[in-house]
């Protein structure tokens, strides 16, 4: 066969099994990158042999790597940077300088001294990157990207990319004598920094001046051809002075990432890289030996498992040195464990230089693919793993506020979660109204604008009780919930409400398939900003067409009050189902079948008012016949049979059983309630409430205790009552009456027939009482 058309045949057969391997990986959830090693093992040398002349594939696969780094150059973003420099810069260097230092250290441990420091600072180099493309492809499929945790490891990830250019500048250095090796790094580090300034006035004065120039030509063509240009020509041009093609590119990323037309050029440039790099990655494939790899199976896992464990305990404690919380921490360590796809384009570099054996290339290419495949399923699984019970109370211990500022005022205040652009505004108009307000949040950035702004406010993470409390969320008139991650803002509504379960809570939604469960788990008000962008827009149109804008205004009002219900996709209900299920999942859930002969039967959700009784949030019913209801409202009733998806903590699980098992009676629809002070002098303080007796003796039974700020829900026999306790007591009129006159004698009697509650208990008690059978007081 034709040389020429030998390379042609070649290029389609690894193009295709790239393609087959990238679609069985997507199928399986997993990074496609695996999939293209999995096709060129397969059709290269050591596989089915298709190809066996690699060397003109693995010149073709340069051109992958080049355009790799110079697309990473590109997209790399200083003002991304910005946000969260501390531990980008300091924690993403210190995590790389402490890997190469370790990796050295246990090289000489283990008897390498001859290769020494090369050897290890090469190992090092590949061990302390990790997957940019992996990471952020988890952290999407999550909705995660604006979470403390992904924020934390996209900056160590953009500070290792970055590294990547300078660690193949350097690796040719490391090919010299050991006795040598000091002068060549510093010699290549002084080439660095000249190219580096060179390029730097290039990218200034000149490089904005081509793109003008090809872009005023109004061709895609042209354009694409002068940047690809540009590209190669200042990765020769890097080659030519002694360093490598890869940093040459990478420095032509970055002379255009500034300019204006850095997207555009992004835009054009993707397809070309992702054609190339798909080949790059093939031929890393077709050098892998599935015959070693077998062969050597329990070492390469041993070599997994070290490095998971080493890069978790490089990393965490790096994190929680810079002030984040320990559950941030945990996941971004676990998170950034994996191998990069940057190492496979070191390993290849390292092996051409003889820095390695191709015993050791196969082993990191082994031990970096299984990495891959293991971070998945390692970001999904430990945010579960970190909600068991026992874990989530030592974290809960550890998560204490790290500052409070000195002026914050804890009574009849305004709680705002989150200081983003959302907060922001938000404080912003409630000070302009001379309303107190305190800020909750965990970035040391905003803190500091928090700070120079005089705002108060308590740095620590929202979904905290003890934030929360140091926040004085039980003292407060109300709280906005305005976090970027679905799964904060769920756990911080749902802890808030423990502390003050009448709190007025209003929350932005950061997607419409939140709205129902946000509600659901006790939202007074949800608020999901493309919505209200949409009705503004609408509304501004409507007065322009004449519609007068008192009807606009009952229009707009009347489709928050469905909450969006117009405006939402429709959605078939397996749909919503696995939605619903999926979002339980990520807290304490639990599918419980309502017992025979529960109280619970025949009452509605209205009535029974679970949420404020047991801290439960019902999400989903299961009728016997088959049905399912999901975010059952108010006016729904529980049947026999049915079973319940609830939410709550492990105490608040087992308040419910008790309430659905009847053995904390429910008081009839018409009971009135009644919420009552203890007074210091009253004769029931110090009391247990099985001493008491209070629903045989006095015909009321007590349903729930505020103490500081807690709220403690069917409390039990041996619970004692102290003096200053807000007792909340249901049963007829006159026995509440009576107590009253018993558990404080020196309080006026009430209006009779009249239990009397403040402005906000009133609103949580509306729910399920009868309108006429409370007043405010």
């Amino acid at each position: 066969m034709q040389e020429d058309f030998r390379l042609i045949v070649d290029l389609v057969l690894v193009l295709s099994a790239a393609a087959a391997g990238g679609l069985l990986a997507s199928l399986l959830r997993q990074p496609v990158l695996l999939g293209y090693l999995l096709g060129g093992m397969i059709v290269g040398p050591a596989g089915l042999g298709l190809i066996k002349e690699v060397i003109q594939v693995e010149t073709l696969a340069q051109f992958g790597v080049a355009f790799l780094l110079f697309a990473l150059g590109v997209e790399f973003s200083f003002a991304e940077l910005k946000k969260v420099r501390a531990i980008a810069l300091g924690g993403g260097g210190l995590q790389i300088a402490l890997t190469i230092a370790i990796t050295v250290l246990l090289c000489g441990v283990t008897g390498a001294w001859e290769t020494l420091p090369a050897k290890g600072m090469f190992l090092g180099a590949i061990l302390s990157l990790s997957s940019t493309a992996v990471v952020l492809k988890c952290l999407m499929e999550r909705n995660e990207t604006e979470t403390p945790h992904a924020q934390v490891m996209l900056g160590i990830l953009v500070v290792q990319d970055l590294a990547v250019g300078l660690m193949l500048a350097v690796l040719p250095a490391l090919d010299e004598p050991a006795e040598a090796l000091g002068l060549a790094v510093g010699a290549a580090l002084l080439k660095i920094g000249l190219f580096a300034a060179g390029a730097l006035a290039v990218g200034i004065w000149i490089v904005p001046q081509i793109l003008r120039f090809l872009a005023k030509t109004e061709s895609r063509e042209l354009f694409l051809l002068g940047v690809v240009a540009l590209c190669l020509g200042v990765a020769l041009l890097t080659e030519y002075l002694g360093l490598s093609i890869e940093m040459g590119a990478f420095v032509a990323g970055l002379m255009i990432s500034e300019v204006e037309y850095a997207d555009q050029t992004l835009t054009y440039v993707e397809p070309v890289r992702d054609i190339f790099a798909t080949l790059f990655f093939a031929a890393i494939g077709m050098l892998i030996d599935p015959v070693f790899l077998w062969n050597n199976l329990e070492l390469i896992l041993g070599l997994v498992a070290l490095v998971l464990l080493g890069k978790f305990l490089i990393v965490a404690p790096i994190v929680r040195a810079f002030r984040y919380p320990l559950k941030t921490a945990v996941i971004a360590g676990l998170g950034l464990a994996q191998i990069g796809e940057f190492s496979f384009v070191l390993a290849s570099e390292g092996q051409a230089l003889g820095l390695v054996s191709r015993r050791i290339y196969l082993l990191i290419l082994g031990t970096t693919a299984v990495t891959l495949v293991v971070t998945p399923f390692l970001m999904r699984v430990v945010p579960q793993l970190l909600d068991l019970p026992w874990i989530k109370n030592y974290l809960e211990e550890a998560n204490v506020p790290l500052e409070v500022a000195c002026d914050i005022d804890l009574q009849n205040h305004i709680v705002v979660c989150g200081y983003g652009r959302v907060g922001r505004n938000l404080v912003r108009l409630l000070q302009a109204n001379e309303y107190p307000v305190v800020v909750i949040d965990q970035s040391e950035s905003r803190i500091q604008q928090l700070r120079e702004a005089g705002v108060p406010y308590v740095y620590g993470n929202c979904t905290s009780l003890h934030v929360l409390e140091t926040a004085g969320v039980n003292k407060a008139r109300g709280m906005a919930i305005a976090l970027p991650d679905p799964m904060s803002t769920r756990l911080s509504l749902k802890r808030a409400l423990e502390l003050a379960p009448e709190l007025d809570i209003v929350v932005r939604a950061n997607n419409d398939r939140d709205i129902e469960l946000l509600y659901q788990l006790g939202a007074r008000e949800v608020v999901q900003p493309e919505f209200e962008a949409s009705l503004e827009l609408s509304s501004h149109l409507l007065i322009g067409l004449g519609m007068s804008p008192r009807a606009i205004q009952q229009q707009v009002q009347q489709i928050r009050d469905r909450s969006y219900l117009d405006l939402r996709p429709i959605r078939s209900a397996s749909q919503v189902s696995r939605e619903l299920q999926l979002a339980a999942s990520d807290m304490n859930s639990r599918w419980y079948n309502l017992p025979a002969g529960s109280p619970l039967e025949g009452m509605t959700l209205g009535e029974a008012d679970i949420r404020n009784l047991t801290g439960v949030s019902l999400m989903a019913i299961r009728r016997s016949r088959g049905d399912e209801v999901d975010y059952p409202d108010a006016q729904t009733t529980l049947h026999e049979g049915d079973r319940l998806l609830v939410v709550g903590e492990g105490e608040e699980l087992a308040a419910f059983d008790d309430l659905a098992k009847g053995e904390a009676v429910v008081p009839g629809y018409d009971d009135p309630c009644q919420w009552i002070v203890v007074p210091p002098d009253s004769p029931f303080v110090g009391q247990k409430l099985a001493l008491l007796d209070i629903r045989r003796q006095y015909g009321v039974q007590l349903r729930a205790i505020r103490r500081d700020g807690k709220f403690i829900r069917l409390p039990g026999e041996d619970t004692e009552l102290l003096a200053g306790d807000r007792i909340l007591l249901c049963g007829g009129f006159h026995p509440l009456n009576q107590i009253q006159q018993i558990l404080a004698p020196e309080t006026p009697a009430p209006v009779p027939l009249v239990p009397v509650v403040t402005a906000g208990e009133s609103e949580a008690l509306r729910e399920f009482l009868p309108v006429d059978n409370f007043r405010e007081g």
